[in-house]
């Protein structure tokens, strides 16, 4: 049986790098496969808003009420889990600072694990 070793710059067994590895891969696939769909992030803004029934535009806008706040933090959560995009170039289109993205996304998180929102075109 033919051993495979894991990358030595990596902390961990060979099995663990692995699966991390094919995470990754497998995570950003996925992105790939939503961007070939039409999936954007003006596609992911409408979807947000729908859910919350404002206007996709309400997701950008500075605020803190709390159906807009849900509203960004799914947008949020949706961009950097789902299309993998970077939590700077997010906060940069939203006018945010990048904690203040992070905090958005686990928001985003809670709501998903919460009501079973799915990001699918």
């Amino acid at each position: 049986m033919e051993r495979i070793k894991g990358d030595q710059r990596i902390l961990g067994d060979t099995a663990f790098v692995q699966t991390m590895l094919k995470q990754a891969k497998e995570k950003y696939e996925r992105g790939y496969e939503l961007r070939a769909q039409g999936v954007d992030l003006d596609y992911i803004a409408e979807k947000a808003a729908g859910i919350y029934d404002i206007e996709p535009d309400e997701i950008f806008s500075k605020g803190r009420q709390q159906h807009r706040a849900d509203a960004r933090g799914l947008f949020c959560y949706w961009a950097t889990r789902e299309l993998n995009v970077s939590l700077n170039a997010l906060a940069r289109k939203l006018m945010m600072t990048p904690s203040g993205i992070g905090y958005a996304v686990a928001r985003g998180e809670s709501i998903v694990r919460n009501y079973g929102y799915r990001l699918a075109k």
